[in-house]
C-alpha cells in the first residue's frame, strides 16, 4: 500500500503531465508542419473539398471510413516527409548526393499516397457525383 507522504503517490499526477506535455509537442510539430510546408495547405483545402462533397453525397458509413483512411494516410506520410527532412538536414547540412536521394524517396511516398487517394476518391466519390450532376 501507497502512503499519503510516499513519492510513489504522485505518478498519476506525473502520468498525466507526461501526456499533457507529449500532445503539447506533438501540436507543436504540426503547427512548425503547417509553418514551413506549402504542401501541407494543398492537403488541407483538398481535405476540406473531399469532406464537403462526402457530406453533399450523402456517402454511407463504408464510405466514409475509406475516405478518412486516404486522407489520413496522405496527412501521415506528408508529416513523416517533413520528420525525415529534417533528420537528413541535421545529418547532411552540405549537399550529398545520398541526402538528396533520401529526401526523393520520402516525398515519392508523398507522392503514391496522394496517387492512391485519387483513385479512391474516384472510386467512392465518382459514381453519386456523375448521378447528382445527372449523368
Amino acid at each position: 500500500m501507497i502512503k499519503r507522504d510516499d513519492p510513489l503517490d504522485s505518478r498519476p499526477v506525473d502520468f498525466l503531465r507526461g501526456r499533457i506535455r507529449s500532445f503539447e509537442l506533438a501540436f507543436s510539430g504540426l503547427w512548425h508542419v503547417f509553418r514551413t510546408q506549402p504542401n501541407i495547405w494543398i492537403h488541407l483545402g483538398t481535405s476540406i473539398i473531399v469532406v464537403a462533397m462526402g457530406l453533399w453525397l450523402g456517402l454511407e458509413q463504408y464510405e466514409w471510413l475509406a475516405m478518412i483512411l486516404v486522407i489520413g494516410l496522405v496527412w501521415t506520410v506528408e508529416i513523416l516527409n517533413t520528420a525525415l527532412e529534417v533528420i537528413v538536414n541535421i545529418a547532411s547540412p552540405e549537399r550529398h548526393p545520398l541526402a538528396k536521394l533520401a529526401k526523393d524517396v520520402a516525398a515519392a511516398a508523398v507522392l503514391i499516397a496522394a496517387l492512391i487517394s485519387v483513385v479512391v476518391g474516384a472510386i467512392v466519390l465518382g459514381p453519386p457525383l456523375l448521378k447528382a450532376l445527372g449523368f
